[in-house]
């Protein structure tokens, strides 16, 4: 796969960005989904924003995430798992050079992990200081934490 992306150069371009709704809406961080979306777009033009919900989340939530332009998935399951399987996903198959998730969990690691085998940049945002993954941070090319 290498030399397919030597031979005819790396076209990846555009940040997918991925927000752990549970993680990141929590009343004790008052986060705007403007700032994360600000913060993804520093490292470059967003081409996917994507917010994940648990089923129990307010319509009143869902239809304010829609209209500032991310598009919503709502899980059943564990939102961690549906996020990060859909983040791989969409590193092997889109072609963007930056992966950026929104969370203060540890649960993406293997996600970056992914992205940087496959030439994918990879962006931390974090909510704020108290609670923020410093595991997470670690295996980001880049992070940013709101609020500071």
């Amino acid at each position: 796969m290498d030399w397919v992306r030597r031979l005819l150069g790396d076209r990846r371009e555009g940040v997918a960005l991925f927000v752990d709704g549970p993680n990141v809406l929590r009343e004790e961080f008052d986060v705007d989904l403007d700032d994360v979306r600000a913060a993804a777009a520093a490292s470059g033009r967003v081409v996917a924003a994507r917010l994940y919900l648990n089923e129990a989340a307010p319509g009143s939530l869902i239809r304010a995430a829609e209209a500032h332009g991310f598009e919503v998935i709502t899980t059943s399951g564990d939102v961690d798992v549906r996020l990060a399987v859909d983040a791989a996903e969409f590193v092997l198959r889109n072609r963007v050079a930056t992966i950026a998730v929104a969370s203060r969990d540890t649960d993406f690691k293997p996600a970056f992990e992914l992205a940087g085998r496959e030439g994918v940049r990879t962006l931390a945002i974090a909510p704020g200081s108290y609670g923020r993954s410093d595991a997470l941070r670690s295996a980001a090319d880049e992070s940013v934490t709101l609020g500071e």
